[in-house]
């Protein structure tokens, strides 16, 4: 008897090798008791499973009850709604309004859709559902997301309780996806929460959301900051706070908790293939969202400083031609004409590593850090050029200014178009790239703007390094390794020094054919 259940013990585990999932759902019932009884006889050894130690002092929240009752009377709902022109035809019943995220909705969508008629459309009112929180209980001012309010013709607040109050617009923010609201305080007793310091937040530490998913107002969900400085492209200013807390559709605008009951983020997107959480959660840190709140507050709009500089990031090529130890700061690749810096303050291939104090690691450390300094401000800007560290005083301007110079600037790019014959100009083969002197006629060829000089590119080969960067015809050589170049020969003049001095890349700069500049690197193997 127990040679045969030694036998079908061996039989069993070859089928679990060779098809493991088939044999819990196949042949367990009808192996239970030899399984069980194999275990008693001691045929099968059930090693004991390790238990890692946790660290001495390691204990999770028991409970956020008490926290969470004293903070849900702060968060609201954001109900919007919108004329929209998808209306139904005369006669038909329009699908119903049904929160976003609801899991009616495909059916209704279906079933509507269906019986939808072909005649006009009249105009109908839809509605979206979003979440916020109360930071100012005596002026009555709520915070929440733009996205939740853009577009929308009327804003409403609903409170735990069941009360709703209208909310007016004070301002909102794109970049950063921030909205303030304001409703009449004298109408309600309003709780209000406070910011927290996001900055003293580590990854691991518990944080609590609460929030409107799915139209299921004042829903608590609780876990771990996952992640900081999360750049998810959403935006310039992109510093998210990754967190597993459950957040969903509903969620946006919402607050993240820390566990001092305190606003460390304000939640605002989700990465997920269903829609649902997935545990991929992204909070707008209370360091950058309290400055733009306050000047919402004041102004209606932003004002943030401005430096005037197109920038890139500096590569670990960059870095190398510029004879940098490592990869830092932000390579100014442009300036803006009329702005704070033009006039030589800032040149084309500085490495800006240091502004107002602050390092810039980054390109990314640069533009919050400029936006985030008044107007009109005086600052130290450190930068490195030709390889020589230098303190500048700058005073800055403001962006939205700057903006509308930056794009009447690339708006008012004339081009020559000339037709004067010229003399067939001088070329040079060098890097996989044939390069001509900017005469008229390849300056009208190229439509290239007059203000433009350097030596341009004819002719790039097509597996050659110079492709591989996306450099095309046209493009105009402005300075290789921060040395100005306006000819062929001093094209090849300057590759051949930095083979000489041992540089396995060339930097160069490079112009487009409306005078946007650009670095890149190219390898001289």
């Amino acid at each position: 008897m127990r040679g045969a259940r030694r036998r079908t013990m061996r039989a069993l585990a070859r089928e679990f090798r060779e098809q493991p999932t088939m044999i819990v759902t196949r042949v367990f019932p009808m192996v239970r008791r030899t399984l069980m009884a194999a275990v008693a006889a001691g045929v099968i050894a059930v090693e004991p499973v390790p238990v890692l130690a946790q660290p001495e002092g390691f204990q999770g929240p028991a409970s956020v009850a008490d926290l969470a009752e004293g903070l849900l009377a702060a968060v609201v709902n954001i109900s919007t709604s919108q004329k929209s022109s998808s209306g139904g035809s005369p006669g038909v019943v329009p699908p119903p309004e049904l929160p976003e995220g609801s899991p009616f909705q495909d059916f209704f969508d279906e079933f509507f859709s269906e019986r939808e008629g072909q005649g006009p459309r009249s105009p109908r009112r839809v509605q979206s559902l979003g979440s916020g929180f109360v930071i100012d209980a005596e002026q009555g001012v709520v915070v929440t997301n733009n996205h939740v309010i853009a577009d929308a013709d009327e804003i409403e607040v609903n409170f735990s309780d069941g009360s709703k109050l209208p909310a007016e617009l004070i301002g909102t923010d794109p970049k950063t996806d921030l909205a303030v609201l304001k409703i009449d305080p004298s109408r309600k007793q309003l709780t209000d929460v406070k910011f927290g310091n996001s900055d003293d937040i580590r990854i691991g530490d518990w944080v609590m959301a609460i929030g409107n998913p799915f139209g299921l107002g004042g829903s608590v969900s609780v876990g771990i900051v996952s992640a900081r400085d999360r750049d998810i492209n959403s935006g310039p200013y992109d510093d998210f706070i990754q967190t597993d807390a459950a957040i969903n559709r509903g969620n946006s605008g919402g607050p993240l908790f820390n566990m001092k009951g305190e606003v460390i983020g304000i939640n605002t997107a989700i990465i997920s293939p269903s829609g649902g959480s997935i545990g991929i959660g992204f909070s707008i840190p209370s360091q950058l969202a309290v400055s733009v709140i306050e000047q919402l507050r004041e102004f209606g709009e932003t004002r943030r400083g401005w430096l005037g500089v197109r920038i890139q990031p500096v590569t670990p090529d960059i870095a190398e031609s510029l004879g940098m130890d490592g990869e830092r700061g932000a390579l100014v690749a442009g300036v803006i004409k009329g702005g704070p810096v033009d006039g030589g303050v800032i040149e084309p291939g500085d490495v800006i590593i240091q502004f107002d104090g602050k390092p810039v690691r980054n390109m990314r450390d640069l533009p919050r850090a400029v936006a985030e300094s008044p107007v009109g401000k005086e600052v130290e800007v450190v930068v490195i050029r030709k390889g020589e560290e230098m303190t500048l005083q700058v005073t800055l301007g403001r962006l939205e200014d700057g903006e509308r110079l930056a794009s009447a600037e690339e708006e008012g790019a004339t081009t020559d178009e000339g037709e004067e014959e010229g003399g067939e100009p001088s070329t040079a083969t060098v890097l996989g790239m044939t390069v001509a002197e900017l005469d008229d006629a390849l300056r009208a060829e190229f439509e290239i703007s007059e203000g433009v000089s350097g030596a341009v590119v004819t002719e790039v080969g097509e597996d050659s390094a110079s492709a591989d960067k996306g450099i095309v015809p046209g493009d105009v050589i402005v300075e290789i390794g921060q040395e100005s170049v306006s000819s062929p020969k001093d094209v090849t003049d300057r590759i051949a020094r930095l083979r000489e001095q041992g540089r396995k890349n060339a930097l160069l700069m490079l112009s487009s054919k409306t005078g946007e500049l650009r670095f890149v690197t190219v390898r001289m193997d």
